[in-house]
């Protein structure tokens, strides 16, 4: 076991190529490319949900009501598939798609691979957080070590992992 460097404030199981805090920059920037695969998820399930609106009896000319009940299982369908996107691919390597170019994962407050439990509760707390207008991300700004609400109440942390050697 390593010891942490005097500026983490969070111990490690394994200091390796990684460093804690990463800036909230970056973290905005990969989520802003999580976009991409999040999007083609949702046009799936919206096309899904149009198919059966139409195999229903509901006819090729009429759309889905807003407001309606069917609507809002779509949005929470998209929220899932959403959820399961994200806390799958935190679980599998500590990144999502977006997360990959910049080098950033999600580990637990030790440095180990974050539990299912933890992850749930991380992208629980992350959809309050945009629900608050973004608040809990903004935070980072101001947490003496860059963690943001759902950081905190999930016991994870995003740490930006350093070039390999060559």
């Amino acid at each position: 076991m390593t010891q942490a460097a005097p500026h983490d404030p969070v111990p490690k199981a394994d200091a390796g190529p990684a460093r804690a805090g990463a800036h909230i920059g970056k973290r905005l920037l990969a989520m802003l490319y999580d976009l991409l695969p999040v999007l083609s998820l949702w046009f799936l399930l919206g096309f899904l949900f149009a198919l059966g609106y139409t195999l229903a009896g509901h006819g090729t000319r009429e759309n889905i009501a807003p407001w309606s009940l069917l609507q809002w299982l779509l949005w929470l369908c998209c929220w899932a598939v959403t959820g399961a996107y994200a806390t799958a691919s935190w679980r599998r390597g500590g990144q999502t798609l977006g997360m990959r170019p910049w080098r950033l994962r999600v580990v637990a407050a030790d440095g180990s691979a974050p539990s299912w439990p933890m992850l749930r509760r991380r992208y629980a707390v992350a959809t309050l957080s945009v629900a608050a207008a973004g608040l809990g991300f903004w935070w980072a700004w101001f947490d003496r070590d860059r963690l943001t609400w759902h950081d905190r109440a999930a016991g994870t942390r995003v740490v930006h992992e350093r070039k390999p050697q060559r």
